[in-house]
């Protein structure tokens, strides 16, 4: 019968014999790392080592993979990319004309709404208070209501429904206003005049694509009171209805453009113009155009990954290692546990719960580290990591599962082996590893090395092609060009202060463009003659100033440069009628229109208006070095000038900027002084790049630590292993060089066969991320060479120093030895 105060007092016991089962277990651990201290460290101080870094890598990739989730709509939002060509030429953008929102809206049920986007650098003003804020977004009025940014003051529906109306970040509005309330405040908005504040929003989050310190109504742009399918400079958000296919919402779409669409654009041939969607969570990682913010790449999450588990998997077997190591000096404690009748089991939890200890104490530590760590991390990556995102209770516990799963893989083959040992073997001849269990320790030392050596030839690689990019000849001179704003205001007096600037001490060029030369996003088209029926080709332009190509540095294969008698032909007046551009056009684009360079000069070309082909510039890059280079027209128009660049003679550099900061506050003194150079603009391209430099570097060095802690421990093994055969030695005239040779043998070895499985093992992974490149490195033996050495100087100091140890040692002392 069923009593239930004997279940409660069963349980009881239980419970009692569990506490003390593991409060047993502890205290046997506690002394074990106290009796071995320096193993103890080495053990701590590896898998400290180990769970930080992936804890650092953990976050990384939450973060990255996070993105945009916070919006409430996110699985309903798509971003609207455009495509246009003829022919085979083809043209793609992440950016869209002012019409695409609007009439998507109006002809298609299953969207709900549109957000058009623009982001802009303005100059603000409010009473004695001037800044030049380079974020400041511009969007239509259903922007918060589709995107989940929280407004804290304000009204969603109204707060951009109208011209000169403005949202601030709660950061924004505490720069300018301090503790006043900003809502009902007038800011003045270079361009745009007065401009009231209608509502504060919480800053941004980190993990979104959309940043801005102002939110501008788009109803405040003169371009939102036309609506075009082309001038694509505006990238656009679109709401579908729930559940909405988003395959079959494109072929829709591109069936209405591709027909109705077509026609209102009078395109003829070839020609065509589409649009495709682009799920809101899947731009951040998997889109290969570009957006508001830079791009991350699902490639990159997967390296981290790897990289992560490569570090944990050297921590573990660094552990296994060294515990197999240890273990050789506990036979007396194996053989009275078994003596007083500790049954194997028990042996195996006693080692387990010794690795759980350790575990957890590093984990602790690690936790604590990865918090102090997080500033030098989050520089490296450019994320914004804060302490809560590891003291929260899911990542908490994620680790807690971690410290598990590592002391079960590190400890599970010295717990085995040691508590499968026999007794009477024991008690025999002592306790001794198979050439099985040999054989598994330098598998695992193998292991070790292949990793490291992969992680250095995958940093040397990275940083081999970053260094190439960096120095490569661009086709023309991009240092000591500094780049100054020139806004609507500064544009009426723009040649008199380049006129001044130009006559300072020191200044050897000024000209202007519309955007910056490292990345020309303006796409464009152009024909041989004006026939609709006509074939022409796709290209980017750009519209300059006088003096462009001689400032930049640029390299004219034929022809001459824009001429002040350039200007006279583009007469406006009439209708355009008599409109004739200037143009310089690259090599690609004359070979694209069927002439060779010298042909191609004194040619009329169509691009929209009449234009005259003045020259041929050497083909330079215009975008990333991920992309070939494509066909360019340089076009004269100095009033499109956005930017000013002033080349300074190297000489000094300090003295020529402090002589135009001079002339600046003179002639622009509404607008703060604020420059930088064209070197930062195209190490901007190169961001990722440089963050997987940077994170290679890092953890190529954290396995490297690691892989030494590992040799360590078989060093320390093997010479424990080997003290009577050394004194022996020793005793029958053998010299300290051939006793180091002899135990330094056996890990070249290991190295070696490191060697050839890692070097196979690179490669593939190199040229497997150097496809991303149109312009690359290629890989050379060196490279190989190098890390092979690396690996076999750390290893011949780590292993050396037992070898030089052992070799010292008193031979009696050595055969002494029980």
């Amino acid at each position: 019968m069923f009593k239930p105060e004997t279940a409660k007092y069963d349980l009881q016991i239980l419970n009692y014999k569990l506490f003390a089962m593991l409060k047993s277990l502890f205290k046997t651990g506690w002394r074990s790392l106290q009796k071995n201290r320096l193993y103890s460290f080495i053990n701590l101080f590896g898998l400290t080592v180990g769970i930080t870094g992936s804890i650092l890598i953990g976050l990384y990739i939450t973060d990255e993979l996070s993105y945009d989730k916070f919006n409430t709509n996110a699985g309903n939002i798509v971003r609207v990319t455009m495509e246009d060509g003829q022919g085979e030429t083809q043209n793609k953008t992440a950016v869209t004309g002012t019409k695409v929102g609007p009439q998507l809206k109006r002809v298609f049920s299953f969207v709900d709404d549109y957000a058009r986007l623009i982001n802009a650098s303005r100059v603000i003003k409010y009473s004695d208070k001037l800044f030049t804020e380079k974020s400041v977004l511009y969007a239509d009025a259903p922007f918060f209501k589709m995107f989940s940014f929280k407004l804290l003051d304000g009204d969603q529906a109204t707060a951009l429904d109208a011209p000169n109306k403005v949202v601030l970040t709660q950061s924004t509005a505490e720069k300018y206003f301090g503790n006043e309330n900003a809502v009902g405040k007038v800011i003045t908005m270079e361009g745009r005049g007065d401009c009231r504040v209608t509502g504060i929003c919480a800053d941004a989050p980190g993990n979104s694509q959309i940043q801005f310190d102002f939110v501008a109504s788009f109803t405040s742009l003169d371009a939102s009171k036309t609506e075009e399918w082309f001038t694509a400079n505006y990238t656009t958000y679109l709401q579908l209805h729930n559940n909405t296919n988003i395959t079959a919402a494109e072929k829709q779409v591109d069936g209405y453009m591709r027909s109705i669409v077509r026609k209102e654009l009078g395109m003829k041939g070839s020609e065509y113009l589409t649009y495709h969607f682009e799920p809101l969570l899947s731009v951040h990682l998997h889109s290969s155009l570009g957006g508001l913010e830079p791009n991350g790449n699902i490639n990159y999450v997967y390296i981290m990954f790897v990289i992560g588990v490569l570090i944990l998997a050297i921590a573990c077997i660094n552990y296994t290692n060294l515990a197999t190591a240890q273990s050789a000096t506990r036979l007396g404690e194996i053989g009275i546990r078994k003596v007083m009748g500790a049954q194997r089991w028990q042996l195996f939890m006693q080692f387990i719960g010794e690795s759980f200890l350790i575990t957890f104490i590093a984990l602790v530590f690690a936790v604590v580290i990865s918090i102090q760590l997080l500033p030098l991390f989050n520089g490296i990556t450019g994320k914004s990591i804060t302490a809560l995102s590891i003291i929260r209770p899911m990542p908490l516990l994620f680790m807690a599962l971690l410290a598990v799963i590592v002391s079960l893989i590190a400890c599970a083959y010295p717990a085995f082996i040691l508590s499968n040992s026999g007794l009477s073997k024991i008690l025999r001849s002592g306790f001794s590893f198979s050439a099985s269990g040999n054989g598994i320790r330098k598998s695992l030392i193998v292991v070790q090395f292949v990793i490291s050596l992969f992680l250095i030839i995958a940093t040397i690689v990275v940083k081999l092609q970053l260094y190439y990019m960096q120095n490569k000849s661009l086709g023309y001179d991009k240092d000591h060009l500094l780049v100054l704003p020139i806004d609507t205001k500064t544009r009426p007096g723009y040649e008199t202060l380049k006129a001044a600037i130009k006559r300072l001490p020191g200044v050897e060029g000024v000209s202007g463009a519309y955007e910056t030369p490292t990345l020309i996003k303006w796409g464009d088209g152009v024909k041989k003659t004006k026939s609709d029926n006509d074939l022409g080709i796709s290209v980017n332009a750009i519209p300059v100033d006088f003096d462009f190509i001689q400032t930049m540095k640029m390299h004219l294969v034929t022809g001459t440069d824009f001429q002040r008698s350039d200007l006279a032909l583009m007469d406006t007046i009439n209708n355009y009628k008599n409109f004739t551009f200037s143009f310089i056009i690259n090599e690609t684009a004359a070979k694209q229109l069927g002439w060779k360079p010298n042909e191609a000069v004194g040619k009329t070309i169509y691009k929209g208006n009449r234009g005259v082909i003045k020259a041929v510039v050497q083909d330079f890059h215009f975008t990333s070095l991920h992309e070939t280079i494509k066909p360019l027209v340089i076009f004269l128009d100095p009033t499109f000038a956005q930017e000013m660049y002033v080349r300074v003679n190297s000489a000094d550099v300090r003295q020529a900027i402090s002589s135009i900061q001079g002339i600046w506050k003179t002639r622009v003194p509404w607008h703060p002084f604020e420059y930088h150079f064209l070197n930062d603009d195209y190490n901007k391209l190169y961001k990722s790049e440089q963050k997987t430099a940077a994170i290679f570097t890092v953890f190529a060095g954290l396995a490297i630590i690691l892989a030494c802690l590992g040799l360590f421990g078989l060093a320390a093994f093997t010479t424990l292993q080997r003290t009577k055969e050394i004194g022996v030695r020793k005793v029958l005239g053998a010299g300290t060089t051939t006793i180091v040779t002899l135990l330094c043998r056996e890990f070249l070895q290991l190295v070696c066969v490191a060697f050839v499985i890692a070097v196979p093992l690179g490669w593939i992974a190199a040229e497997k991320w150097l496809e991303d490149f149109a312009y690359r490195i290629s890989i050379n033996v060196f490279v190989f060479l190098v890390a092979g050495a690396a690996v076999l100087l750390i290893t011949l100091l780590t292993a050396g120093y037992h070898a030089v140890k052992a070799a010292l040692a008193n031979p009696v002392d050595s055969l002494r030895t029980e």
